[in-house]
């Protein structure tokens, strides 16, 4: 069978750049999925102007997947419905989590695809005992299944380092679309960038900062290199980020901001300062200080705070915000009112709640 691929208006609209957000997951203080909720989520990314959304993934919060909460495909399928029930008139990817050894990354790709599910962010966690060429055979399966958008994780929560040549072997795969660069580390973004710029497919990935604590100066960044004599240049375009799973309306305000500075091609040095507006804004909701526990609770507790969620708990029950998190969100909230997106959230909330 011949492998899905991204349309020509998707792939459009991925390359030229979009918010896309990592859905978080909605529980009741029984930890038991909130479905009212859940899907309110969606509609408020919808409505913010959000290019897509990321299901299945870390902040929807890996425990999904396993026996005893099985809800994997609950949460893809309640997100697609959500998605195809606004008719909307923009594109608007929907990316699926994907994870695990080969058999279950390949079932999680075949389920997204059956769910119509557009491509799949491909998780390279836990698999530290793996070879590079035994992770390259596994992402070559999955890309022959549905587009694939790579992921380089940070090392602090699961991920690993790869080597310049692992990324410039993923980079000549097809049906690899994009590439999410999170490994919150400028060297080896550019190890990423500098292979796919290398590449016989350099125009056909876009890449995606991943990178919440440097996302401006990422999105604001021209990239360029000497390639056999050729000087290659290219840009990260968009976001698939925790960090927009919050004030996502002012995201999306954010990066069409961006780009019209990028078409313009000159920008002031303000823009250096916003950026460590939104990195601090991040550190507050994603727990640097205690090592990223407190990441998934965080962003539970902003959507709490917004009503968009009805508490910050976890389907593990120790996950929950670190000591002095909640000041530090007061914090960023009073420092960077620009930032927040509550009037949006507060004109819309009781719609997006609806029961139609």
């Amino acid at each position: 069978m011949a492998a899905q691929t991204l349309s020509p208006e998707l792939l459009k609209a991925l390359q030229d750049g979009l918010v896309i957000p990592a859905h978080p997951l909605a529980l009741d203080e029984n930890r038991q999925l909130d479905e009212n909720y859940q899907r309110a989520l969606s509609r408020y990314y919808i409505a913010s102007g959000a290019g897509g959304i990321a299901v299945g993934v870390h902040s929807t919060q890996f425990e999904i997947r396993e026996p005893q909460h099985n809800l994997f495909e609950t949460v893809l399928r309640m997100a697609a419905e959500e998605v195809d029930a606004a008719g909307l008139s923009r594109p608007f990817i929907k990316v699926a989590g994907v994870c695990g050894g080969t058999e279950q990354a390949i079932g999680e790709a075949e389920l997204a695809q059956k769910l119509g599910y557009d491509a799949a962010l491909l998780s390279m966690g836990g698999l530290q005992g793996w070879s590079e060429d035994e992770i390259l055979k596994r992402t070559e399966r999955i890309a022959a299944i549905m587009p694939v958008i790579g992921f380089y994780l940070q090392p602090s929560v699961g991920g690993r380092i790869f080597s310049y040549e692992f990324w410039r072997a993923f980079a000549e795969i097809p049906n690899i679309v994009a590439i999410k660069m999170a490994p919150f580390n400028r060297y080896q973004t550019i190890d990423v960038v500098r292979a796919v710029c290398a590449s016989s497919r350099r125009d056909e990935i876009a890449l995606y900062t991943g990178n919440d604590d440097n996302i401006v100066a990422d999105l604001l960044t021209t990239y360029r290199f000497n390639v056999d004599g050729e000087t290659v240049e290219k840009p990260i375009v968009g976001g698939l980020l925790g960090h927009w799973a919050v004030w996502t309306n002012k995201a999306v305000e954010l990066l069409e901001e961006i780009k019209a500075v990028r078409k313009e091609g000159v920008f002031s040095k303000e823009w250096l300062t916003r950026n460590i507006q939104v990195t601090d804004s991040n550190a507050a909701f994603f727990d640097p200080a205690h090592g990223f526990e407190g990441c998934i609770p965080g962003i539970h507790e902003v959507l709490r705070r917004q009503g968009l969620l009805r508490g910050t708990w976890c389907l593990n029950p120790d996950e929950k915000l670190s000591p002095g998190q909640s000041e530090e969100i007061d914090r960023v909230y009073e420092q960077y009112p620009h930032l927040h997106d509550d009037e949006f959230v507060k004109a819309n909330l009781t719609k997006w709640l609806a029961n139609d």
